[in-house]
């Protein structure tokens, strides 16, 4: 349960990066709304997996925890393996 709790975590944060207008992955750019509907049940599934896993306190720590690892690894990633033209969408949004 530990391990799924991880992983919906990050397929929530992928989510919400992809519902996010600073969003440099190509690929995730199209839907924002529908994006940030599925980050949040994601999350909520990984909260309900902690939860069951390590209790209700633990379990909320752990999913604030590995969500916010996801986030934190979302635009880093973006930048060494997303596209080469993720500097210019960074600059065209501003």
């Amino acid at each position: 349960m530990i391990l799924l709790g991880f992983v919906l975590a990050v397929c929530a944060a992928i989510g919400w990066y992809a519902g996010s207008p600073h969003c440099m992955w190509s690929a995730l750019r199209g839907h924002p709304r529908a994006a940030r509907i599925a980050g949040s049940v994601l999350m909520l599934l990984s909260l309900a997996c902690w939860i069951s896993a390590a209790g209700v306190a633990v379990g909320l720590c752990a999913m604030l925890a590995s969500g916010m690892l996801g986030l934190m690894a979302q635009p880093w990633l973006a930048m060494f393996f997303g596209t080469p033209a993720a500097d210019i969408t960074a600059l065209e949004k501003e």
